[in-house]
């Protein structure tokens, strides 16, 4: 799995996509937490729930299924005062979605695990990605910090972090061109 730092860092980038009528910050924050939260999934190893099962890791929770159910309930329970179903509420909807999402995508371009069940509950089928950059994390904390973590976390950041930068740096430069041509300059 990537590591939660890294699924954060790309879900709360994703706040910056929404219209400014809603919070940042709190999108942002919920966002990260959307993007973590499929590896809770890993409680089950202590109920004797197998790596390769259904509930197991990587199953439904990093489902699109799962993810869309993320996205619909997360205006209800973070954004009580967006009204149903008007375009801010879509936009929660959305980046939720993609955050809750984004998880599995990332595990996918791990180098280790037995894949990742996009399709659940349609399709037990686990799937990687053609290419698999990314260093797999422990899934134990003190295993991380006491060896491999600032080789996986500089792994990530080559595959992730300088990417995510490169895409808003293109954006910002797309946004201060646009900007300019609309100042009646010409």
């Amino acid at each position: 799995m990537a590591t939660a730092i890294t699924h954060a860092v790309v879900a709360g980038a994703m706040s910056t996509l929404a219209p400014r009528e809603i919070p940042r910050v709190k999108l942002a924050v919920t966002l990260a937490v959307l993007s973590a939260a499929p590896d809770l999934d890993v409680i089950g190893f202590r109920y004797g729930i197998a790596y390769g099962d259904v509930l197991g890791h990587r199953g439904f929770t990093h489902s699109i299924a799962f993810a869309l159910i993320a996205g619909l309930i997360t205006p209800s329970l973070v954004f009580r005062g967006v009204p149903s179903r008007s375009r801010s509420w879509w936009w929660i909807v959305s980046l939720a979605f993609c955050a809750t999402a984004s998880h599995g995508v990332l595990d996918a371009f791990t180098d280790a695990g037995l894949g990742v069940g996009f399709l659940i509950p349609l399709d037990n089928t686990r799937y990687f990605a053609p290419w698999r950059p990314l260093a797999t994390s422990p899934l134990s904390i003190s295993a991380f910090f006491d060896g491999p973590a600032l080789r996986i976390l500089g792994n990530e950041f080559v595959w992730v972090g300088l990417p995510l930068m490169g895409l808003f740096g293109v954006r910002r430069v797309l946004r201060r061109g646009r900007t300019r041509g609309s100042d009646g300059d010409g």
